[in-house]
């Protein structure tokens, strides 16, 4: 006697899909469960056992033989066991046996029978859509999450007798169907804090606008309380709203990693990370025997804050390098290798010297060579990694006592929306989503300079001593202010703004 049904493994972000073979034969009683295993899985078999038994189902005293083909894939978590008490319920007859047939399942199940909430169901239904499959069976804490797959039929179950019943045909009245996929990818825009909080800082905050319309990487760099971090932490208002591709992108590294609520479906707020410090450097990029997203991933299409940036370590900080670069981060285990997007903004924040006054003389005692210990504590690699590096001056009491009106972060957001818009008319057919990924080899073709220009960007160059990376980085941001200024050439006006934006970190670090 042999059944079988379906179910999706994960490497990563990548599904495989898994067949759930089960077997039952004369002989010695046993529950025997093969197919590269691992503990969790193997575990599944006294999930299973105890779940139909106490749902008033026995296994009979024969030779019971479950195998997860093909062999040669590792299989971890809990998600296959649903799969195998269906596959064990053909099996004995208690359901038809072209139950499930055509479609994939999955889910944890408890002692008592109940079927937990697990993670990963989001790109397991993608990659079930992607392999032809439009229905699934998942718990029923997860059925918001798997319905944000456009034309996927999904059945929510919270125990094996719902499950029983569905599979007899008495579950139709319920609404265990497919619901109108979710078109409109807007977040709700309810955030704690607003830009018209922030008393002066403008070049700051033309700093924040510039970044959030291209996707630039920026570091702010000033003393104690001159209001960096107030700016990071509204940064998100200001950015543009995901579209639905980014909204699955950021969902699926969410449920991987189990931080998705119960009910809750697609993510449609761009992230917004800011590990404190002390965080380790397999923490940031993700780590665990099966790997699983780290700061960086979970920030993907959103924001990671590094506030006190020369306060982390400083392997923690060239982690970041690669997917600065790359939008993405590989981890390698034994067994397999995992790569998770990691395409977020890098905004980070810095005091300029360990006491925090320098160049204030009148402030800061540190002498010439432990500000440039403090400052050295940020490679140069990383450094040429950041867009723009804007400095926050300390305020004046006319500042913070001012009544005159500030912009609204909506206000900003509108002109970034603008540019966005430039952009994605421009980039239109291709696979660059924002200036900040324009390739070198696109620099020429998006970010075309004219004689004057070019005379500009060669002086720029060669005064300041830049690499390949820095000026090409100058450039994209010319391009972005050029598109808020709804510009579609760049004039001499937008690089010469473009390369303000280089100079403070050079007259700091070159000093």
């Amino acid at each position: 006697m042999y059944s079988c049904v379906k179910t999706i493994a994960l490497t990563g972000l990548l599904g495989r899909e898994i067949r759930v073979e089960t077997d039952i034969s004369e002989g010695l009683p046993v529950f025997e469960m093969v197919g590269f295993l691992g503990g969790e899985v193997k575990e599944s078999r006294e999930r299973v056992r105890t779940a139909l038994k106490n749902s008033g189902i026995s296994l009979p005293p024969k030779r019971i033989t479950v195998n997860l083909s093909p062999a040669d894939i590792k299989k971890s978590g809990t998600s296959y066991d649903l799969a195998v008490a269906l596959s064990l319920l053909k099996l004995l007859q208690k359901i038809p046996p072209e139950s499930a047939d055509g479609m994939i399942v999955m889910g944890e199940l408890g002692l008592s029978g109940e079927v937990h909430r697990i993670n990963g169901v989001l790109p397991m239904a993608i990659e079930a859509k992607n392999l032809g499959i439009t229905s699934c069976m998942v718990p029923y804490d997860n059925v918001a999450e798997a319905k944000a797959v456009e034309g996927m039929e999904v059945i929510g179950v919270r125990s094996l007798d719902e499950m029983r019943r569905y599979f007899e045909g008495k579950l139709t009245g319920q609404s265990f169907g497919q619901e109108p996929a979710i078109k409109d990818s807007r977040g709700s825009r309810e955030y704690e804090g607003d830009f018209s909080e922030i008393n002066g800082q403008e070049s700051c905050k033309r700093a924040m606008e510039i970044a959030a319309a291209g996707m630039h990487n920026i570091l702010l760099i000033g003393p104690p309380g001159s209001g960096k971090t107030m700016l990071a932490k509204r940064l998100p208002t200001i950015l543009p709203d995901m579209d639905p591709d980014e909204c699955l992108e950021v969902t699926k590294i969410y449920s991987i990693a189990g931080l998705l609520k119960d009910g809750e479906g697609l993510i449609r707020t761009r992230p917004f990370v800011a590990p404190h410090h002390s965080i380790s450097a397999a923490a940031m990029a993700g780590g665990g025997t099966i790997p699983r997203p780290g700061e960086c991933s979970l920030a993907h299409r959103g924001v990671l804050f590094l506030d006190e940036l020369p306060e982390f370590s400083k392997c923690t900080l060239e982690i970041l390098r690669q997917p600065m670069e790359d939008k993405e981060i590989t981890i390698a285990r034994a067994a397999a290798s995992y790569t998770y997007p990691a395409g977020f903004i890098l905004c980070a924040a810095m005091n300029p010297c360990k006491c925090g006054y320098y160049p204030d003389r009148t402030k800061c005692r540190c002498s010439g060579t432990d500000v440039q210990n403090y400052l050295g504590r940020i490679s140069g690699p990383l450094l040429d990694r950041i867009d723009i590096c804007a400095e926050a001056s300390r305020i004046d009491y006319k500042d913070i006592s001012s009544k005159e009106r500030n912009e609204t972060s909506e206000e900003i957001r509108k002109r970034v929306e603008a540019a966005v818009s430039m952009q994605k008319e421009r980039f239109r057919g291709s696979q660059i989503r924002f200036n900040s990924d324009i390739g070198v080899k696109d620099i020429d073709r998006f970010c075309h300079l004219g004689r004057r220009e070019e005379k500009l960007m060669r002086e720029a160059f060669e005064r300041m001593e830049l690499s390949a990376r820095s000026y090409h980085k100058m450039i994209r941001v010319a391009r972005t202010i050029a598109d808020l200024d709804g510009s579609e050439r760049i004039e001499c006006r937008h690089l010469t703004e473009a390369v303000g934006f280089r100079n403070i970190d050079r007259r700091y670090w070159n000093g």
